[in-house]
């Protein structure tokens, strides 16, 4: 084996190696280093297309429990199995109301494959810029998003971060922490307005037919 072939050999090993090790399931230590959002803190907005071409904002999720998964890459080994176990949970995440929504540095087109081959029923936004993983404090490796998930309640708030997946069982362990979420805030009529002239304000009444 000659030299080139050799130098050749290896340098695709190295390449093999840095995807394989951003697509693991353990933290290392990140390009950016923001924090992971504290519990309890508002959801960072977002604005970001999902494989379909569609823009996506957090407050369309509004109402309902959000899991956003902040994955590697298409395709890879891990992120297939994280994704697709999401999938084979999906039956369940609708009858809990709660939207699963994937998150990585690929483009619109890489995926609409992942999502066509494996029959993803949940949008993956394409974070191209990376802006969606600055705003949630997501430690990006050689380019590639580390895995998190975050849990977003029905009022916008952080309810957990996962900083290290198991992506075998998260999806479990994601539906498991949405059941002990408390009930979303109700929302409030708006009162009418007291009146400035001193005089009363009007009495809501109520009639009763029967």
């Amino acid at each position: 084996m000659n030299t080139l072939v050799r130098l050749a050999l290896r340098t695709a090993l190295v390449s093999s190696s840095l995807v394989v090790g951003a697509c693991s399931s353990s933290p290392a230590s990140g390009e950016n280093a923001a924090a992971l959002p504290a519990s309890g803190s508002m959801a960072p907005s977002f604005s970001a297309l999902d494989q379909a071409g569609k823009v996506r904002t957090v407050e369309e999720f509004r109402g309902r429990p959000l899991v956003l998964f902040f994955y590697p890459a298409d395709g890879s080994p891990g992120c297939t199995k994280e994704a697709c176990a999401f999938r084979d949970a999906w039956q369940r995440y609708e009858a809990a109301n709660v939207a699963v929504v994937g998150v990585s540095t690929n483009d619109v087109a890489s995926h609409a494959k992942f999502a066509a081959e494996h029959n993803l029923p949940f949008p993956l936004l394409a974070d191209t810029d990376q802006a969606m993983l600055r705003a949630y404090g997501v430690k990006t490796t050689m380019g590639f998003a580390q895995r998190v998930s975050i849990l977003v309640d029905a009022d916008g708030r952080v309810a957990r971060v996962w900083p290290d997946v198991d992506p075998g069982v998260h999806a479990t362990d994601v539906l498991a922490a949405v059941a002990a979420l408390p009930a979303a805030t109700p929302q409030t009529a708006p009162q009418p307005a007291a009146p400035t002239d001193g005089t009363a304000a009007p009495a809501t009444t109520t009639t009763n037919d029967g």
